[in-house]
């Protein structure tokens, strides 16, 4: 289950303040999901914009019901001048704002949804254990059992959405780290051809001897297997800023969980390689654009 990052600053004292707080975590949620099916439909990826858009529905269903029971509790519409504060934000969109549209998948959006509703449903716990009174204890506590509802539906849209990935995957054998390395490097060399002579095409160079050089002491000195790479769709490794960002996700979850400090030292200084590597194609993307 999610946790919040923090306890809430807010302190709700009144039903209007409660419904107002829970209709701008509704628009929110809204407003994000929104944005990223818009950004599926600009990188032309349908059935990714699709998923996207089933969630703004999902959460425009559940503001219309906050909306419900604000005029039955109160008498009238959740009021944005209710609010003694914004509340802290609890939507996060864990980088699918940004990262390569390659690298997300039905499974990513619903797992992302998942967290966002668990810390929701923990954003409402809290406020029912610091209620200062019965009537909003107990409101507060059926927004948390609102949020749980949520959970498992998404929970379930996830289990769904992971076996249609796990059937739909080509047969055959995943990627390497060493492998995904000379891939980029082969990418970046060929991207380094296609500028013009200059500082631009030196540094690709430099990084792709700088991926080769990864991938030669890969070879010989293995971190292990990136579960990350199991399930690699074609897409992701058949472009140079894919296959660099899925590169800089699994040293940094190698830099996490790997058991000597050694190995995990060692996936945190070639994370910070592909940071760098990160930032010189997104340079190249912009500048071609």
């Amino acid at each position: 289950m999610s946790r919040l990052e923090a306890e809430p600053f807010i302190a709700i004292r009144s039903l209007e303040e409660l419904f107002a707080v829970a209709a701008a975590m509704e628009r929110e949620a809204i407003d994000g999901y929104s944005e990223l099916a818009r950004r599926m439909h600009r990188e032309n990826r349908p059935a990714l914009a699709e998923v996207f858009e089933q969630l703004v529905a999902e959460e425009t269903l559940h503001l219309g019901n906050v909306g419900h029971w604000s005029r039955r509790m109160t008498g009238k519409e959740p009021d944005p001048s209710a609010l003694g504060q914004e509340p802290d934000a609890t939507f996060d969109d864990e980088g699918a704002g940004t990262v390569a549209p390659e690298l997300l998948s039905a499974y990513r959006a619903f797992s992302m949804a998942v967290r966002n509703e668990e810390r929701a449903f923990a954003f409402w716990t809290y406020v029912a254990a610091h209620s200062a009174s019965e009537e909003l204890r107990q409101a507060a506590e059926q927004m948390a059992r609102e949020e749980l509802d949520h959970v498992a539906r998404l929970r379930r849209e996830r289990r769904r959405a992971f076996h249609e990935n796990r059937a739909a995957m080509p047969s055959g054998e995943g990627w390497t780290l060493s492998a995904l390395e000379n891939r980029v490097a082969a990418l970046l060399e060929e991207a380094a051809r296609d500028e013009e002579p200059g500082p631009q095409a030196q540094w690709l160079d430099q990084l792709a001897l700088a991926a080769r050089t990864r991938a030669g002491a890969l070879t010989h000195a293995p971190l292990g297997d990136s579960p990350l790479l199991k399930s690699v769709r074609p897409e992701a490794a058949a472009r140079l800023r894919p296959a660099v960002e899925l590169l800089l996700d699994c040293y940094l979850d190698f830099g996490e969980r790997l058991p000597s400090q050694a190995g995990r030292e060692r996936a945190q200084l070639y994370a910070a390689e592909l940071l760098e590597c990160v930032a010189a194609v997104r340079q190249a993307a912009a500048a071609a654009a």
